[in-house]
């Protein structure tokens, strides 16, 4: 078992207009490159430059909600027995009509917010997580937030914690640096669908400094329970508001091959990258992110945060 406790806790529509043309802004990108010391992390550099300008209310809103490119992973690698979040035919974790929602609503969170990025010329919303670090400036997200896996890493990369309605009270950070898993990125092993990215300092303070930060935790013990947050947009949600859901994670009994664990959820499309939280509060140290899900079943998956994504963590904390 491996913990990074946190050293600053927080107080705590699918468009088809989304699709935008790639601008400019932050449209610059290091080559991938894999970690000299952890050779099964990938990362990138990232501009940015235009970035937080590039964001306007509009391109926020109207940004798709990005676990369908998580689909588009499967599909790539083969894997065509599991739906994602999100997905054009059925939203894979979706409320039963008439029914209550599982998940409940929140007030914003300081560490937690939206994360924003453009992946081949289109905008894509989904959730991420501030967590105590060396550099004071990582967040997690799903490996899907930003990278395409397998494939190329996102431009325009931005994170906006505490968002709601619009609000951003906290600003946009732009990311100066990205990093996956090099089994996500180069095959899009759901397994490793975990991504970090290292964001630039905002009028001269660093992102923990001003929000918080969540402790960390690797090779824990399966079944554990937790409370994941995000910020789910399809319906019968908005993306605009803070959602929650808590429960004990059993293993995937349709793939077990990603080892992967869920709990009872229905959020939906845009909360992919969302923090769980090991407890039942945002207040727990953070060790796994949403993921996927299947059609017509109320469940949340994601990856086990074992020995590969804690390097990639350790990768982006010290860089």
């Amino acid at each position: 078992m491996t913990r990074t406790r946190s050293l600053a806790t927080g107080f705590l529509s699918l468009s088809a207009a989304a699709v935008l043309a790639l601008t400019s802004a932050g449209g610059a990108t290091a080559a991938p490159a894999k970690d000299k010391a952890n050779p099964s992390v990938t990362s990138t550099v990232v501009d940015a430059a235009g970035v937080a300008d590039y964001w306007t209310a509009d391109r926020m809103q109207s940004a798709i909600p990005g676990d369908v490119l998580a689909d588009k992973a499967l599909e790539r690698g083969n894997r065509s027995n599991a739906g994602l979040v999100g997905k054009g035919k059925k939203s894979e974790v979706k409320a039963t009509k008439g029914k209550p929602t599982i998940a409940q609503s929140e007030a914003p969170v300081k560490h937690i917010g939206k994360v924003f990025f453009t992946l081949a010329g289109s905008n894509y919303v989904c959730s991420g997580n501030a967590v105590t670090s060396a550099n004071e400036s990582t967040v997690s997200t799903a490996g899907h937030c930003l990278n395409e896996g397998p494939g190329a890493f996102a431009t325009n990369f931005a994170f906006v914690p505490a968002y709601e309605n619009g609000a951003e009270p906290y600003g946009k950070w732009t990311a100066k640096s990205l990093h996956a898993p090099t089994q996500w990125s180069a095959n899009g092993d759901m397994a490793y669908d975990t991504g970090f990215a290292v964001m630039n300092t905002l009028n001269g303070q660093t992102l923990t400094d001003v929000v918080g930060g969540s402790g960390v935790a690797f090779n824990e013990a399966r079944g554990l329970t937790y409370k994941s947050f995000g910020y789910p947009a399809a319906s019968p949600f908005n993306g605009q508001t803070l959602k929650s859901c808590t429960g004990t994670a059993t293993n995937d009994p349709n793939n077990p091959k990603f080892e992967t664990q869920g709990i009872p959820c229905d959020m939906t499309g845009g909360s992919s990258g969302g923090p769980w939280f090991i407890g039942t509060s945002s207040a727990g140290v953070q060790n796994s992110v949403n993921s996927y899900g299947y059609n017509r079943s109320a469940v949340m998956y994601g990856p086990y945060w074992g020995s590969v994504i804690q390097q990639t963590y350790a990768s982006a904390a010290a860089s």
